[in-house]
């Protein structure tokens, strides 16, 4: 077989990796016509460059890994986006960092790398104008350019250039691994990001992690993915001028991630989840009251979103603004909550679920969207109300007393020859880590990919055919990371 077959959150050996002509992996993948969870290249020394493939099944849970050498005088291969349009940023960086040329990509623009000589798409005509935003925009925002092409007030085309943020975070790990680190790739994903790091380096030093702190690491991450949704749904409303959905929902907010600082301090989870667990307990005092601020919560979200979905002006802003369908979801490779909100059923959660969250047994719900900006609010509502759900689950389940140690005992050094995986889903989507080490055990190549990555062209493509006023609130509802893209 030319690939291995595995899981998440597994290691494999990296001589056992199969290596094929990029002729032969091309058609394997189209023939296999699964989606690409990541494309990255690693220096193969004097041999040239290796091109890491691995895809996922989502349907069974598996991850299929193979690899491809370049020489050092092979600089080109037949794309496969012009095949499977999904590959486009994949191909994109993979360009940019090595240098080796996707013939006949249809948009081979930098990822990163683009503040020089960038030529941006042009339309002509006597009502085209263009519109320039950024890369400096008012208040805290991060930096990015938004190129808007339109005829009047609509919107042809948008075309976004990052990269302002490229911090070179994927070669800090290689040198100075650490969850202080991990923490730092993307503000909002503070937990989901250090989850995945953790998990990358338990794997590769084979730590067992306590059944409690698996629970406490789920509850954060439940946390997190509740608490952002909700500053998110108040940035919905602030954006259609809903003022009191705005103020409701910063002020719920602020409950959440104010239980979170009573757990670690920190609003944001910093200093929760380390290699071998978590740092901190949660006594039963602290449990039942975050359980009473949940149902707190719980009641005043769903007061809130109710009011807004019977408002008639509300929904004349929601509704058919912004979309993107299902087939074009599929196409371009959408993750997380913006491809459920399409109507793809994709969750990590569930498609790649750790032992803990098997345990509980939940639900799948399944989200059947039309890919607007009011599905993307109501699917933020529903994932609202599942993750408080499921935090007071938890934080039912740890008034239990038990013995379990908080923290397993850590070794500095990692398996040889080893490349390991792990696929957190954050409330944006899929946060994928993956880890490589040498004979020596030394890590040689640590690849980060935020769902960010997949989703910025989608926003995009929301935007095609609205005006030009509507990008603010398309914009909210995606809420995707520039410094996660940038790395």
């Amino acid at each position: 077989m030319n690939w291995i077959k595995t899981k998440n959150n597994t290691k494999i050996n990296l001589n056992e990796i199969p290596t094929l002509k990029i002729s032969e992996l091309r058609e394997e993948i189209i023939s296999l016509n699964k989606r690409p969870l990541a494309f990255f290249g690693k220096d193969w020394g004097s041999l040239g460059t290796k091109l890491f493939v691995i895809l996922a099944d989502d349907e069974c849970g598996d991850l299929y890994v193979s690899s491809v050498l370049f020489g050092q005088n092979e600089k080109e291969y037949d794309s496969l986006t012009q095949v499977m349009p999904s590959f486009h940023i994949f191909e994109r960086e993979f360009y940019e960092q090595f240098g080796i040329k996707p013939l006949n990509h249809p948009w081979l623009k930098p990822v990163r790398k683009n503040q020089k000589d960038y030529k941006f798409f042009e339309m002509e005509g006597e009502e085209v104008h263009q519109v320039a935003v950024g890369p400096i925009h008012a208040g805290v925002i991060e930096p990015g350019h938004f190129r808007f092409m339109c005829n009047g007030e609509t919107v042809y085309h948008l075309e976004i250039m990052l990269g302002y943020q490229n911090r070179g975070v994927e070669k800090l790990m290689v040198e100075h691994p650490s969850n202080a680190l991990a923490e730092s790739i993307c503000g909002g994903s503070v937990i989901a990001h250090n989850l995945a790091y953790s998990k990358v380096m338990e794997i590769l030093k084979d730590i067992n992690v306590s059944k409690r702190a698996q629970l406490i690491r789920t509850l954060a991450l439940e946390m997190e993915r509740a608490a952002i949704h909700i500053g998110d749904l108040g940035a919905i409303a602030g954006d259609i001028a809903y003022l009191m959905g705005a103020s409701v929902f910063g002020a719920t907010r602020t409950l959440v991630i104010n239980t979170m600082l009573e757990f670690s301090g920190s609003r944001f989870g910093r200093g929760l989840i380390n290699v071998g667990g978590v740092n901190f307990d949660i006594d039963n005092e602290k449990i039942e009251r975050a359980i009473k601020t949940f149902e707190k919560v719980e009641k005043d979200v769903e007061r809130m979103v109710k009011t807004m979905l019977k408002n008639t002006s509300v929904m004349s802003r929601l509704e058919k603004t912004g979309t993107v369908n299902i087939e074009k979801a599929r196409e371009i490779g959408l993750v997380g909550m913006a491809a459920r909100a399409c109507g793809l059923n994709l969750d990590s959660r569930f498609d790649f679920a750790d032992e803990c969250f098997k345990s509980l047994a939940l639900p799948r719900k399944i989200f059947k969207g039309t890919g607007d900006v009011n599905s993307r609010f109501q699917l933020r509502y529903q994932e609202t109300m599942e993750s408080l759900s499921i935090s007071k689950r938890i934080l039912a389940m740890l008034k239990n007393p038990s013995k379990d140690e908080l923290l397993a005992p850590c070794t500095n050094k990692v398996s040889a020859n080893s490349l390991a995986i792990s696929i957190t889903e954050g409330w944006r989507g899929e946060v994928v880590h993956i880890a490589l080490t040498d004979a020596n055990s030394n890590l040689t190549r640590y690849k980060i990919k935020d769902p960010s990555f997949n989703n910025w062209y989608g926003l995009a493509l929301a935007v095609r055919n609205n005006g030009v006023s509507d990008f603010p609130l398309c914009n909210k509802s995606f809420n995707l990371s520039y410094c996660g893209n940038d790395l």
